[in-house]
């Protein structure tokens, strides 16, 4: 099998909310998950909420909606969703 290379939207429930922690607690799930090179991004949504783009590479035997649903059940988590899945060449 190849290599996939994912991008997770993490929602949070308020701008209040601690990013870092978050980054913290997904990089932990990801990483268990077998997941490698967990890399983070902000993205400004409105009136001060911003979201977590998680990026990793994972192989492609492994089960991305378990990893999404547990991702999910972050604390402060609104949501998590898929936005881009690739397969890795090279």
């Amino acid at each position: 099998m190849g290599i996939a290379l994912i991008k997770i939207k993490l929602m949070p429930t308020s701008p209040e909310v601690n990013l870092e922690e978050i980054k913290e607690k997904a990089k932990e799930i990801i990483e268990k998950s077998k997941g490698e090179r967990c890399a983070f991004e902000e993205e400004p949504i409105a009136f001060g909420l911003k979201a977590v783009i998680v990026s990793f590479d994972i192989d492609e035997s492994q089960e991305i909606e378990t990893l999404e649903k547990e991702l999910r059940e972050i604390e402060n988590i609104n949501s998590a969703q898929v936005i881009d899945m690739r397969r890795a060449f090279g």
